[in-house]
């Protein structure tokens, strides 16, 4: 179908992309590693339960955790072998997390049933049991999201990766675009939808016109803007409906899912396998050699980085993540999740070190807020520690974390900082 240009929404930023590090590399399989160390908090809502104890034989595929509730998703060994220990350590965000550690030493895979021709209820069950997550960045179980309580008509499928560095939708895109429409096709299916669009910003020529030619798929080309990729953003760029504050787009009419998530329900049906691996981008100057690798979930930052040639120089700032919305390491005994989009070795130059100073009053963290919030209320009462008057002139429950406003701050102040550190405020008290 030819392609449309999409509109135009209010706020934002333009940072340097910096793609041309990984855009044209090729999708590489990093062979398994002999350990992994998977997390029971694979997805946002409650951490799965470990189902699964110290000297058992696992598959491949086998679940080791299982989901505690709706929100939440089942986990799977990555690699066949061995439970060696079952531990709880501090995560990459500074939460403690659940970990199993399994040593590789064997070969079985555990697959579910192909689904050949399957009706939406057996989509939606396919979905659940792979344990399939939004691999745009937020991990909501799509199990939840193909199941909305409104009537919706519509499918936009976010294929913007709006983020600097981050080529890994991209290369999915060109090399996998069969894959994800087929994926696209399934989950329209599971929403009772004809309607599916795919917007992808006027970066990527090579990915519009890779879709191009499917006729039941609406291509709508983007400008380049962050954060493009949020949802609300994207259901009105592509559809042109608004999606007021305290609403999510399902209620009206809209469901949105990551070329990602289309590629990992397109396997989950058609061959059965769980969400056991990822494909990330691991880019910046700091690193050797970048590329975009397919690896498994539970894999060492560590490894992945010797994997890559490893350091060029020694860099200032490692994330996991974007760089806009991703955390920085404090070293690299962490481990890949299924929503890992990155690793990021930045140097001196391109990491945002400066020390901050004091608010200006400029007021441009609320210009370019998609949200319409005012973050400089959150910072400044975040920091005085009354976090009930920070969520009350700031809004920042309906914050989505996307870094414009610590991006465009003349100050460097740390905005996001304040913004997460409120939010965890008000939730422990909750």
């Amino acid at each position: 179908m030819k392609a449309v240009k999409g509109k135009y929404y209010f706020g934002g930023v333009h940072p340097k992309g910096k793609k041309e590090l990984t855009a044209d590399l090729p999708i590489e399989v990093m062979s398994a590693p002999e350990v992994v160390t998977v997390s029971t908090s694979q997805s946002l809502g409650k951490p799965a339960i470990v189902c699964v104890a110290v000297g058992q034989k696992v598959k491949e595929g086998e679940v080791v955790a299982k989901a505690d509730g709706a929100i939440s998703s089942d986990v799977f060994a990555s690699v066949a072998g061995t439970v060696t220990e079952i531990k709880e350590e501090l995560g990459a965000s500074g939460v403690k997390e659940t970990f199993v550690v399994i040593k590789a030493d064997g070969a079985d895979k555990f697959r579910f049933p192909p689904l050949t021709s399957p009706t939406a209820e057996e989509i939606k069950a396919r979905i659940r049991d792979c344990g399939i997550v939004g691999l745009g960045g937020a991990g909501f179980p799509t199990a939840v999201k193909v199941a909305p309580k409104t009537p919706v008509d519509t499918l936009v499928v976010n294929g913007c990766e709006c983020e600097p560095y981050l080529t890994c939708d991209h290369r999915l895109m060109v090399e996998k675009t069969d894959e994800i429409v087929r994926g696209a096709r399934l989950l329209a299916t599971a929403l009772g939808v004809s309607n599916i669009a795919i917007g992808i910003e006027r970066n990527k020529p090579d990915a519009i016109a890779a879709f191009e030619p499917y006729e039941d798929i609406k291509v709508v080309i983007l400008a380049k803007k962050y954060p493009l990729g949020g949802e609300r953003q994207l259901a009105y760029s592509v559809t042109g409906r608004k999606i007021p504050q305290g609403k999510i787009p399902a209620e009206f009419g809209v469901v949105v899912h990551n070329v990602g998530t289309c590629f990992a329900v397109c396997e989950a049906v058609e061959q059965g396998k769980p969400l056991y691996e990822k494909v990330i981008t691991v880019s910046g100057t700091a690193v050797k050699q970048p590329k975009n690798l397919l690896v498994r979930v539970g894999t060492s930052v560590k490894e992945i980085v010797e994997y890559c040639g490893g350091e060029a120089e020694n860099p200032k700032k490692v994330v996991q993540g974007g760089p806009m919305t991703g955390v920085a390491l404090a070293n690299y005994d962490n481990y890949t999740h299924k929503t890992t989009s990155g690793i990021l070795l930045l140097s001196a130059k391109e990491a945002a070190a400066d020390e901050p100073t004091p608010c200006l009053n400029c007021g441009k963290c609320a210009d370019v807020c998609p949200m319409h919030l005012m973050p400089m209320n959150t910072a400044f009462y975040s920091a005085a520690g009354d976090f009930e008057a920070a969520e009350k002139y700031g809004n920042v429950n309906a914050c989505i974390e996307c870094g414009a406003c610590e991006y465009i701050c003349p100050a460097k102040r740390p905005l996001i900082q304040a913004i997460r550190k409120t939010k965890a405020a008000l939730r422990q008290k909750n």
